[in-house]
């Protein structure tokens, strides 16, 4: 109640500042309101069908199992993230770090990084199928599409990284270099801690456009349901949905795969932010 009296009065005095905050504050809640739509749809028509038999650990056209692109799922995201993340993460310490600002090769390093950030990924898909696929003759594998999606990823990565590193106060810089630190060590010990929270959010952006990949994996991991190895052939969970609703004979299990993929997701956020949460209170300690 006051804080509408106060937006009534503040719309009298000053009425472009009180439409511009009204008008923000229905696009958030828009916002809150198509989420919690698409996740109540999707509960409501996933959870009756979830079935003991949806987690065999072997599928057959009678079960329609998603363990085994569940398993191949996680297996996919380790793999890219440990491609990604070292080469992501190091290129950024070098253009926030040791590059010489304003130089041409920063600025071309950063022109790359926006223009594959934008490129579609069924390009990135017919590319890895092309190059590990046929070039270097991995075929359809679960290292072709993870080296895909690790491509995929690193812009990201480096983007939200570098964005962490410059978040970091330059007297912590200055404070460890007036201590005797060199470069290294203050970059390693000093700035790279204090950039982690920035850092595992890019992760976690990385992580959710792996889970939820379709067109790049079914041209370079393939679609075959079953545990996969690393030059195995192998589904993931976002491509065992779109198999099972674009056929139009499974949607009951299709909905299913949408509810353990979304808490998926959600599981692995939280444990990214409880993570993160634990990294920052130790430093404040």
């Amino acid at each position: 109640m006051r804080s509408w009296k106060r937006w009534h009065r503040d719309a009298r005095r000053h009425p472009l500042s009180a439409l511009v905050s009204l008008i923000t504050h229905l696009a958030a809640l828009c916002t809150v309101l198509i989420l919690g739509f698409l996740v109540a749809y999707i509960l409501i028509n996933g959870i009756p069908n979830l079935k003991p038999a949806l987690f065999s650990l072997t599928y057959t056209s009678e079960n329609q199992s998603m363990l085994p692109a569940i398993l191949n799922t996680c297996t996919m995201t380790l793999l890219s993230l440990l491609l990604a993340v070292p080469v992501g993460v190091g290129a950024s310490i070098y253009l926030t770090e040791y590059a010489p600002r304003g130089s041409r090769l920063v600025a071309l390093v950063r022109l790359t990084t926006e223009t594959l950030s934008g490129i579609p990924s069924i390009v990135y898909g017919l590319f890895g199928m092309l190059l590990f696929g046929n070039a270097l003759h991995l075929g359809y594998s679960m290292l072709s599409g993870a080296l895909t999606l690790a491509i995929m990823i690193l812009p990201l990565i480096m983007r939200t990284t570098e964005e962490a590193l410059c978040s970091v106060p330059d007297m912590y810089r200055e404070g460890s270099f007036g201590l005797g630190a060199g470069r290294l060590r203050t970059t390693l010990c000093v700035v790279l801690p204090a950039a982690v929270p920035g850092i595992l959010s890019g992760v976690i952006l990385g992580v959710g456009r792996i889970v939820g990949e379709t067109a790049a994996l079914m041209y370079t991991s393939g679609t075959v349901e079953k545990i996969a190895g690393l030059m195995d052939s192998g589904i993931t969970l976002s491509v065992h949905m779109y198999r099972q609703a674009s056929e139009g004979l499974y949607t009951e299990q299709a909905y299913a795969t949408a509810v353990v993929l979304l808490a998926l997701v959600l599981m692995i956020n939280l444990l990214a932010s409880r993570l993160a949460g634990k990294i920052t209170k130790g430093r404040q300690a």
